[in-house]
């Protein structure tokens, strides 16, 4: 517990307008090709060239995002973004994959395990800068809203809390985000488009399976809730406080 709260506080204190970004990969041009233009971009680098040199540092220096590599040797990414999404003071830590595995099986896997993007190599730097920033823009709820009392649920930003049926749920950061822009306007009908740009923060080049992945995680996470996120079938999600059909 003592390490956890010694996490938590180190990246609470740390300042948004001097970001830090912790580059893993195990290919040594491409740790400078990253490091290069994320430096340029005026925010601080650090890098590691495998799994559990990443995680060592992250322990003792939690950054505010990782770009990270699948295929590494010793500890592979996905490893590593499990160890990450598996520790409470980490779980919340926002993980760009940078990888050479463009399949579509291999992006799902990574959104399944927690991602919060997906960028494929050989990829445009200005691309790679602009997806950090996002990250870093969305990678807390607004904290000037308010609470939401609808149905079931609650939903607190302030706290970064949500409730359903008295019960607290246990969401990531993309998860609750995700869900409370649903519920913030109930019965109003979002395309996946639409969801990646208010809550992720930016186009996502087409890759809208991720909003899917999210949205399965979530009704799978409230239960006898699930059916407050409906699916209008070739349109995108809607959230819907009363019985279906109000």
């Amino acid at each position: 517990m003592a390490r956890t709260s010694s996490l938590q506080a180190n990246r609470e204190s740390h300042e948004p307008m001097t970001a830090t970004i912790l580059v893993v990969d195990d290919e040594k041009d491409i740790r400078e090709l990253v490091q290069y233009n994320l430096e340029r971009a005026d925010y601080r680098v650090v890098a590691c060239r495998d799994g559990a040199e990443a995680l060592k540092r992250i322990q003792s220096s939690p950054p505010d995002i990782v770009v990270l590599d699948l295929l590494m040797p010793s500890m592979d990414g996905m490893s590593v973004l499990r160890a990450l999404r598996e520790e409470p003071a980490t779980a919340d830590l926002p993980v760009l994959l940078l990888t050479a595995r463009d399949s579509e099986m291999d992006k799902l896997m990574g959104f399944e395990y927690g991602a919060d993007d997906y960028l494929t190599k050989p990829f445009s730097p200005r691309e790679l800068v602009a997806r950090v920033g996002a990250l870093l823009r969305r990678r807390r709820p607004a904290r000037d809203q308010g609470a939401l009392e609808l149905d079931r649920l609650k939903i607190d930003p302030s706290r970064h809390e949500v409730w359903f049926e008295g019960h607290s749920l246990e969401l990531t950061r993309r998860e609750f985000g995700l869900l409370y822009h649903l519920a913030r306007h109930p019965g109003r009908l979002f395309s996946r488009e639409e969801l990646l740009d208010k809550v992720w923060g930016y186009d996502y080049l087409g890759e809208t399976r991720t909003v899917d992945v999210h949205v399965r995680r979530l009704r799978a996470k409230l239960g006898n809730g699930k059916d407050l996120i409906q699916t209008v079938i070739g349109s995108g999600y809607r959230f819907q406080a009363g019985p279906p059909g109000d």
